[in-house]
């Protein structure tokens, strides 16, 4: 059994760990919290370019509405607070990394930070692609496809919450290299392994694109081809770290041959 000293003194080693984590989370949140304040001023500006691929394509009749009372304050305010998130995601990163690393090896240190760096980099990519690609393309194709005589007035609250969905669903998508990558790194899969399994990945892509879009052929279509695309070039950068850790084991065995050859002369 574990005698009380044991268990008191675990709990001492513990203590440090959790200062340091409510550190870094209270330096999150201030930070979150800076952002917050200095967009929220410009909050009505913000909405009205979030909404700009919608407004461009609407007929000069039609116009976005709000049906709730405090819908033109509440809803630039979600916008502003999601926005300072999505800005933080770097430095929360950042400090992730900070609290992680002091226990990692240095072969885990070299593998995790290019991931979280590039994981950030390609979410960004996917967000960028939705709202610069995506929405024009899919505004554009609801519009056209309204049957006459119907008035296109959109909720400010709805919209948000399907652009959100979008940008959320694109930014997770556009990390399927990473994942691909890491499937290969860990030994869980082989790049030959999935290459064989390639038609079942585009399979896939497009029942994601069903699930995490809207229930219409462009959207899906749009988020699947990005997903299979992805899914190629995470297979290739896979064969080049591959060999390229195939060498560096080739290397480190004959330097060990040569060490044992020298040893025995």
């Amino acid at each position: 059994m574990v005698s009380n000293n044991e268990t008191e003194s675990s709990f001492k080693s513990l203590v440090p760990h959790f200062q340091e984590l409510k550190t870094r989370l209270t330096k999150c949140l201030i930070f979150i919290t800076i952002i917050f304040l200095f967009l929220f001023p410009f909050s009505d500006s913000i909405y009205n370019q979030l909404a700009d691929p919608l407004i461009r394509n609407l007929p000069e009749s039609s116009t976005m509405i709000a049906i709730d009372v405090a819908s033109p304050f509440f809803i630039p305010f979600k916008l502003v607070m999601i926005l300072s998130i999505f800005i933080s995601i770097p430095y929360l990163l950042y400090h992730l990394w900070m609290f992680t690393a002091p226990g990692l090896y240095e072969k885990e240190k070299k593998l995790v930070l290019p991931i979280l760096v590039s994981s950030s980099l390609l979410f960004y990519l996917g967000a960028a692609f939705a709202y610069f690609v995506v929405f024009p393309l899919l505004f554009s194709f609801f519009i056209a496809i309204a049957p006459d005589g119907i008035s296109i007035m959109t909720d400010i609250g709805r919209y948000l919450d399907f652009v959100i969905t979008l940008f959320f669903a694109f930014g997770f998508a556009f990390e399927v290299p990473i994942v691909t990558i890491l499937l290969v790194i860990t030994n869980v899969s082989t790049t030959q392994s999935l290459s064989r399994k390639r038609p079942y990945v585009i399979v896939g892509a497009f029942i994601v694109g069903m699930l995490l879009t809207p229930p219409d052929v462009v959207s899906q279509t749009l988020l699947a081809i990005p997903i299979w695309l992805l899914y190629e070039l995470g297979i290739f950068f896979s064969r080049i770290i591959s060999k390229n850790k195939e060498v560096s084991d080739e290397v480190l065995i004959d330097d060990l041959d040569k060490t044992n050859n020298d040893k025995k002369e």
